[in-house]
């Protein structure tokens, strides 16, 4: 597996170098979201002041961070679920385009089409009606014969398996909190999207990077920041899938396997 970069910059957000370019997932680039706190370092600037496009799944704060965003500046392209355009041009972005499951947009040699993702697509979270509000998505991600999933915030669906096989999967294994909410993967059912999808190689995100200030120093939330990606790893095994996980910290490049060390 060769010709492209990932580097897991932490949450839900992975720079992808492919294709000659820069992609970077729902930048979460500072100290703190909201009420939350980064228990990694922030990203150094150099691992997103180049991007050429930035892939947005939801609306939520955890994944479209506003002040993240503008770290990458105002005119960097930006691609967020149909629907959602307008509000964001609203905070003077402006190169925010949309799209929607089945639709592909391309990024010179990149071709990005979105997919379905079950999960709340509202600013807020699924108990409010008034704000912003879109459809919540994954993507997929080609170019030649190399081919991303970056599943975004999800549970599993019907329809899943038409993705696959995938070289890469982006598969979230937890969140920020001491509980999942409904339409989200944990270890188990992540290991269940790899196979589904018959990655070759899954990536675990959304995990160890945030977490609510007065939870972080207990026993249970310091496990859940550094377990999910382990159980995720063991429930592959387990299952004797073929998929290789690639278990990476916050912060770190990704290690693809080489076509030897899959030989």
């Amino acid at each position: 597996m060769s010709g492209f970069n990932l580097r897991f910059l932490g949450h839900s957000t992975v720079r992808l170098e492919l294709g000659g370019r820069v992609v970077l997932t729902d930048p979460v680039l500072t100290a703190r979201v909201g009420g939350l706190t980064r228990v990694v370092p922030v990203p150094a600037r150099e691992a997103y002041e180049d991007v050429d496009v930035v892939l947005l799944s939801h609306l939520h704060g955890d994944h479209l961070h506003l002040p993240s965003l503008k770290l990458l500046g105002k005119r960097t392209r930006i691609v967020v679920p149909r629907g959602a355009g307008a509000w964001l041009a609203k905070k003077g972005f402006e190169r925010v385009e949309e799209i929607a499951p089945g639709e592909t947009l391309t990024e010179g040699a990149l071709e990005v089409t979105a997919t379905k993702a079950v999960h709340s697509g509202h600013r807020w979270g699924p108990r409010l009606t008034h704000g912003p509000q879109s459809p919540a998505l994954g993507h997929l991600i080609r170019t030649g014969d190399t081919k991303i999933y970056n599943a975004g915030d999800t549970d599993l669906f019907d329809g899943m398996a038409d993705f696959g096989p995938v070289d890469v999967a982006l598969l979230p294994v937890w969140g920020w909190g001491p509980n999942l909410g409904p339409g989200h993967l944990d270890p188990a059912r992540a290991a269940k999207a790899a196979e589904i999808t018959q990655a070759r190689a899954a990536v675990p995100v959304h995990w160890g990077t945030l977490a609510v200030p007065g939870l972080k120093r207990t026993a249970r939330m310091r496990r859940l920041l550094a377990d999910p990606p382990r159980v995720f790893a063991a429930e592959v095994k387990a299952a004797g899938g073929a998929t290789e996980v690639l278990f990476t910290e916050p912060g770190a490049d990704v290690v693809l396997p080489t076509a030897t060390d899959r030989a």
